[in-house]
């Protein structure tokens, strides 16, 4: 697996134990109904979070984040914050895991009487899963190649783009594109034909020691890409977000890509075209290092 999500393979994720509704579980005992409304209908949603040094960075932006998508789906997550941050730490810690962890939170409708759209027929509460494994970045100095994938990011009105929805078949099938173009992630425009986020991360260029990123109205409420926004001000790098096009991206000095995964990653191309040097460019070298630094600090 290459891209923005390649990782070290590890041998304890084999053992690892899932949280599936108040359980601990081993792996292969992990499982849901056939009549869970994800599996039946996607209908459901999820969230990220990192391990760092024994705690969950961004916590409190996350669990925003996710009451924002429980909102959006009107579906009653029926914990508070603290009992769902305190089973992600029940879990983790039944893991004995400390760090160099990426944990993924899937919440759905639940249970359903019969295979059907409509929520009226479920019966019961959400389902919450928690899977955490051991994940480090593979090869995290190399850049990254993207491809323009011919999916879009959607009108609000379509699918807001906003959500984490566990159906992703737009997402997937830029996925399939950029496999057969033989580049690490898709690039994906906004409906008016600018550039608007990768089909997993931020998108951002540097151009004469500005950094641009989209509007952020066709893109996901990214985290790690708030966190670069407010670190570009706080150092004094000149930042904006900004309607541009795939010319502007072609001869941009440099590119990079965020997301609670990888952090700052570097982008060596786009299209065919090389960025810059074709290696990470000193705004980038510099803000993987602000952001390693927030980390810490955060993670304290």
């Amino acid at each position: 697996m290459g891209g923005t999500h390649a990782f070290k393979t590890d041998a304890r994720n084999e053992n690892i134990k899932i949280y599936v509704n108040g359980d601990i579980v081993p792996r292969d005992q992990a499982k849901v109904s056939v009549f869970d409304s994800g599996f039946l209908l996607g209908d459901g949603m999820w969230e990220s979070f990192r391990l760092h040094n024994g705690k969950l960075a961004f916590v409190k932006e996350h669990m925003q984040r996710l009451h924002e998508n429980a909102k959006g789906l009107d579906i009653d997550l029926e914990m508070s914050d603290q009992e769902i941050v305190d089973a992600i730490y029940a879990t983790t810690r039944a893991n004995h895991m400390e760090t160099d962890v990426h944990i993924r939170l899937v919440v759905t409708r639940g249970l359903k009487a019969t295979p059907f759209q409509n929520p009226r027929v479920n019966v019961g509460g959400p389902t919450l899963v928690i899977i955490p494994e051991y994940k480090v970045v593979a090869d995290s100095a190399a850049p990254l190649t993207l491809y323009t994938v011919y999916v879009r990011r959607g009108q609000p009105d379509v699918l807001d783009p906003k959500l984490h929805p566990l159906s992703k078949l737009n997402c997937v099938l830029a996925s399939i594109q950029v496999n057969n173009a033989g580049a690490d992630e898709g690039l994906m425009l906004d409906p008016h034909g600018f550039v608007a986020a990768c089909n997993s991360t931020s998108f951002f260029i540097v151009r004469q020691g500005e950094v641009w990123t989209s509007t952020g109205k066709y893109c996901l409420h990214g985290i790690t890409r708030h966190n670069i926004i407010q670190l570009c001000k706080e150092n004094g790098i000149d930042v904006y977000e900004k309607d541009f096009s795939l010319v502007e991206v072609y001869s941009a000095d440099e590119s990079f890509v965020t997301g609670t995964f990888g952090g700052v990653k570097p982008v060596s191309q786009v299209d065919g075209r090389i960025i810059g040097t074709g290696e990470a460019g000193p705004v980038t070298q510099r803000l993987e290092s602000l952001y390693a630094d927030l980390l810490e600090r955060e993670c304290a």
